[in-house]
């Protein structure tokens, strides 16, 4: 198995093409979005407030804006249609809107009509920003009723008032880095890898090589050894991103790292089979990109990472259920982020194991049929 590794390790280098693909764009990959969620999460993004009251209230809802760090004051104005127009033009996010009246109809106990508008077509920065918005002008309403209106008009009691503490857990600022980095990297890694075995493998049936590759060698200690030089390739790739995430940055790992590292060496190995599988079984480079694309592509979107499957169709389900990079991501998501037992990624863990046999044993079958047909 090693003269096959030395063997794989021979063509990278002989083909520069195939070298760039281990080398140059995971090195891309890393400082890329290393570079791109650096900064943690989105600051001072633009919004309008539409100032149609002029009052104490409206003044005192700027201010509470103007100091949260998310969120930047671009304009002021009273015409709605001028803040509808900024916002269609993506100069600002979302605005707030301070209707004539408000601080009158609020000090009257009525329904003051502010409202917040925002664009949720940025999915993630619409969250941000309504979230920001919406916190700074009930901070706003609060201080006013309490400092500017009712300290004025009622006389000063020792009455507690209930409090409500609320504590967001593992990522409370929502920052990017920590939040979605951890899981693209891997994402976008398995599906290089993925193509880069997918074309060693090709190549060989494609320049009728196979009798070179399985030389003095079993079925199983060839496929073995083309895979794991990827495998490692890879693995190593993502582990000096973390010396770069954990070390450097400081995302500390909250539970047990090496279950992380053995889970990445099984993800990348369940893709690497599946990758030599589809290719013996298809004997055809397009087709088993495209198929590759499908299955290794739709990794991110199907983990209920990024978007939930709660609710989600059954075959979305089913779909997500089928892919190794859907434990991974929970057991990723325990180990590092939560800090759960050991027990309870025993689960994923052991459905990302069973992946890796079992792409291990499809691609063999296929090659042991492949061979059998090449040698009748």
């Amino acid at each position: 198995m090693f003269i096959g590794m030395l063997r794989e390790l021979h063509y990278l280098l002989q083909h520069k093409w195939d070298l760039c693909l281990v080398t140059l764009a995971p090195l891309f990959i890393v400082v890329l979005f290393s570079s791109m969620f650096a900064q943690g999460k989105p600051e001072h993004l633009a919004i309008a407030i539409i100032d149609q009251d002029q009052s104490s209230l409206s003044r005192n809802i700027e201010h509470y804006l103007s100091l949260n760090h998310t969120l930047k004051i671009a304009t002021i104005t009273e015409s709605q249609a001028d803040a509808e127009y900024l916002l269609n033009q993506n100069k600002i996010w979302g605005y707030v809107h301070i209707p004539t009246g408000a601080e009158q109809r609020l000090v009257q106990a009525k329904d003051a009509q502010i409202s917040i508008a925002f664009n949720q077509s940025y999915f993630s920065v619409g969250n941000t920003i309504s979230s920001a918005m919406f916190v700074s002008t009930l901070q706003a309403l609060a201080n006013f009723m309490g400092q500017d209106y009712l300290e004025n008009t009622i006389p000063a009691l020792d009455v507690p008032t209930p409090n409500v503490k609320i504590s967001p857990l593992y990522n409370p600022e929502l920052n990017y880095e920590f939040y979605l980095e951890p899981y693209m990297i891997p994402a976008i890694l398995h599906l290089l890898l993925c193509c880069c075995v997918a074309f060693s493998v090709g190549q060989e049936l494609k320049f009728k090589t196979t009798g070179q590759w399985l030389r003095q060698q079993s079925l199983f200690s060839a496929l073995l050894a083309k895979n794991l030089v990827y495998i490692l390739i890879f693995s190593i790739w993502t582990w000096l991103w973390m010396i770069w995430l954990i070390g450097i940055r400081g995302w500390f790992v909250a539970g047990h790292l090496w279950l992380i590292l053995l889970a990445q060496v099984l993800l990348y190995s369940a893709y690497a089979f599946i990758s030599s599988a589809i290719v013996l079984a298809t004997q055809n480079l397009s087709k088993s990109f495209g198929i590759i694309a499908v299955y290794g592509g739709s990794s991110l979107s199907f983990a209920g990472v990024t978007l939930p499957l709660n609710n989600a169709p059954l075959f979305t389900k089913f779909w997500a259920h089928i892919i190794p990079y859907t434990p991974y991501a929970k057991l990723q998501t325990e180990q590092w982020v939560i800090g759960s037992p050991l027990s309870s990624s025993l689960q994923p863990f052991a459905l990302l194991l069973f992946y890796t046999l079992l792409y291990f044993g499809l691609a063999y079958i296929f090659l042991k049929k492949y061979t059998q047909r090449m040698a009748s």
